[in-house]
């Protein structure tokens, strides 16, 4: 079985994100970049599963520029078998990244496709059930443990409630949460082994893609600055400034 992963190049989650003077985006001159968080979970999950026997191959892919290509370096440092690079040099929104993963599955034919349950620079939360909808196969979001039993998966989801377990039929589509498992340490002999790993490079246009309905950002802008706090003498003077500004 195949195991199709897909993962994001994103800032670091370390950095500090600024804003551009202009506002038309963000500042990346110089930035650290990285794998997506949640992709990088999933990732180690699939690997895990190839691991414990379940599967015979991982596949990282990514969307975007040459510049992607160190994301996928990374991920196969860490021990995926091949690389998929969708070629494109704009930035694509959920719905026409799920549309090129359809067409990288429908020539792979995984028995499973993990996914970061988000991208920490847009936090849209889309393309897992998108894609879902997409490939008409079942799927399994905010997934914090998963267990295969042969055609099918168990997978325990964290909801607003708590945990919910569900069972569904393979292949299927599941986005991992923080809390699944730690990612391996990527070791310097790994990556000198990952420039020998296939990376296959499609340009999107080959794929039969149509990329439409994309939003337009405008403007980006920074978060106000925290006002200054001020500190009170007792338990009554708080409660007094409290009343003062309509909080209670």
């Amino acid at each position: 079985m195949k195991i199709l992963v897909g993962i994001k190049r994103v800032v670091d989650y370390n950095v500090r994100v600024r804003v551009l003077p202009d506002g038309s985006g963000m500042d990346t001159d110089g930035v650290k970049m990285s794998v997506n968080p949640f992709d990088e979970i999933a990732l180690e999950e699939a690997l895990r599963i190839r691991e414990a026997g379940n599967a015979d191959e991982v596949i990282v892919v990514s969307a975007g520029g040459d510049e992607c290509q160190q994301q996928l370096r990374t991920g196969l440092a860490m021990g995926a078998d091949r690389a998929i690079q969708i070629k494109t040099a704009e930035a694509l929104q959920p719905l026409s990244i799920a549309r090129a993963f359809l067409k990288i599955i429908e020539r792979e034919e995984p028995g499973l496709v993990l996914l970061g349950k988000q991208a920490i620079d847009g936090d849209n939360s889309q393309t897992a059930q998108m894609l879902a909808a997409l490939w008409d196969r079942p799927q399994a979001t905010f997934a914090s443990e998963l267990v295969l039993n042969g055609s099918t998966a168990t997978v325990t989801r964290e909801v607003d409630a708590g945990l919910e377990t569900i069972e569904v039929d393979l292949p299927a589509v599941v986005s991992v949460d923080l809390r699944m498992n730690e990612p391996r340490f990527v070791k310097l002999p790994d990556i000198m082994k990952a420039k020998r790993k296939p990376l296959d490079v499609i340009p999107v246009d080959e794929l039969g893609v149509t990329i439409e309905g994309n939003l337009t950002v405008h403007h980006f802008a920074p978060p106000p600055q925290r006002e200054k706090g001020i500190m009170v003498e007792d338990t009554a003077q708080l409660v007094q400034e409290l009343k003062s500004r309509g909080l209670i």
